[in-house]
């Protein structure tokens, strides 16, 4: 099921009368919270079903598999035992990843690597269907695998309530990466309504759906038209299409995470923050502390410090980023340009580090410089992730810097609309960069609760794009 369908429009509503019905009617404080626990359950399983119904049972397994480790775990007396349970729940769990995700492309890697030294071999392939946000589920499970061995949290006996942890629909299928050490314990509480909190969630579905309707799946059919078919297209226009897709990417993915964490709060939830704007970043470094969070965190604590961090040799210190933005690479996707993409963000940050750029303040022009720099590397690197192959990615970064006649393809009506949602999104994060929203103009409830998503409302009517499809970081 998707955020941007007319069935979520009629399923979301229905889990929130309810979720909030059941409370009003019950009185008792511990039975009341089981039934509602189980509610969200059931709806978040029937969520991910609605794509392809035998594919729960992954996130099932996936589920029982952390569940029984954390348990065994928590009861073994020893840490090699300890650490017995842990390898095996990542190595169960990390073959359901690399069988539905990578063993095509580790196959047709090793048959075209040996094709190309005139051997031939035949390595039988598999035709399934990625299922849809394993990487992001995955990894929540095996965190709190993690977290339990190390002793940050006590492994949770209530298998229903570890489910819903794992599984619980808002960000389900494309994060935030939820901590067990931040939502787990909040299926454990008796939330009561509040309606601050609920209207905050509201106006935050309204802004993730402006930017996934009005920017990303507007900027989507230049990108599309033109990255698909990239013979066809010359200079300005791949330029342009480049362009676009860093809208797009932005939009699309934040936009997710914006309506995810507001559906969370009008249940009583609170999500980690995802996305910190992200385009204002000074450095690449300063980027991944503001794109996708949950994710970059993840791969920090759990990949990059165990290895050493930064309180190791400068030429480790390397090692260790080098290896976390690879492995992010491949997480992201089954393809080399992902991988390349991942490295290039690595060594980019292992430069800034090199040359005191990761930690420098910045001020007046120069800050203006360092975002316009950080923004054209980024820029150059996502040519990368929409590429189709390494082939289409040189030849698109080859024909972005050849001169040639500019056609817009689309027109000038959709370069405007588009170009109108993006500058609404600049703008707003202007002042929430700059933190001109504390002056009383945006604290004024009027503004804020009334006209602010009339205003939304009205712009998603008008600039939306209600045929987009599903969101990019689905396929992760």
């Amino acid at each position: 099921m998707l955020f941007n369908s007319y069935g979520f429009l009629c399923f979301f509503p229905l889990i929130c009368i309810l979720y909030w019905g059941i409370r009003a009617i019950s009185k008792n404080g511990e039975k009341t919270l089981t039934i509602r626990n189980l509610l969200l359950l059931a709806g978040s399983y029937y969520f991910y079903m609605c794509w392809q119904p035998k594919y729960a049972l992954l996130l099932l397994l996936s589920t029982a598999v952390t569940y029984g480790a954390a348990l065994l775990i928590s009861n073994s007396k020893t840490k090699p035992q300890k650490k017995t349970w842990l390898v095996a729940a990542i190595v169960l769990n990390l073959a359901i990843l690399f069988f539905y995700k990578y063993y095509g492309f580790v196959t047709n890697t090793i048959t075209n690597t040996f094709n190309a030294m005139g051997i031939a071999i035949n390595i039988p392939g598999l035709d399934v269907l990625l299922p849809v946000g394993i990487s992001f589920y995955i990894f929540q499970a095996l965190g709190y695998s993690i977290d339990v061995y190390r002793g940050d949290i006590k492994a949770e006996k209530n298998f229903f309530t570890y489910a819903l942890f794992v599984s619980f629909f808002p960000q389900l299928v494309a994060g935030p990466i939820e901590r067990s050490t931040n939502l787990l314990n909040q299926f454990k509480e008796d939330h009561e309504f509040n309606y601050d909190f609920a209207i905050s969630g509201f106006k935050l579905m309204l802004w993730g759906y402006f930017m996934k309707l009005c920017m990303a799946d507007r900027a989507a059919l230049y990108v599309d038209k033109v990255f698909n078919n990239l013979d066809n297209h010359e200079g300005y226009s791949t330029l342009l299409a480049s362009f676009m897709f860093t809208l797009q990417i932005y939009g699309d993915f934040a936009g997710y995470t914006f309506i995810a964490i507001g559906c969370a709060r009008i249940l009583g939830f609170s999500l980690h923050d995802n996305f910190r704007r992200p385009y204002f970043a000074t450095s690449i470094t300063d980027f991944w502390r503001r794109w996708h969070i949950s994710l970059s965190t993840w791969f920090r604590d759990y990949i990059y410090f165990p290895l050493g961090g930064s309180r190791t040799t400068k030429g480790k210190t390397y090692r260790n980023l080098l290896i976390t933005f690879g492995i992010s690479g491949i997480w992201h996707g089954a393809n080399w340009t992902f991988i390349l993409w991942g490295v290039i963000h690595g060594v980019v940050q292992c430069i800034e580090r090199a040359c005191g750029l990761n930690k420098k303040e910045w001020h007046s022009w120069k800050k203006a410089l360092r975002i316009a720099i950080t923004i054209f590397i980024i820029n150059l690197a996502w040519v990368l992730f929409r590429a189709n192959s390494i082939n289409d990615a040189i030849t698109a970064i080859c024909q972005m810097f050849s001169p040639s006649d500019f056609t817009l393809s689309l027109g000038k009506l959709w370069l405007s609309m588009t170009m109108i949602s993006a500058s609404i999104i600049f703008i707003y994060e202007y002042i929430e960069e700059h933190q001109v929203n504390k002056l009383a103009i945006f604290n004024n409830k009027i503004i804020s609760n009334y006209v602010w998503p009339t205003f939304l409302l009205v712009c998603i009517g008008g600039l939306g794009v209600f045929e987009g499809g599903q969101f990019i970081y689905f396929q992760f």
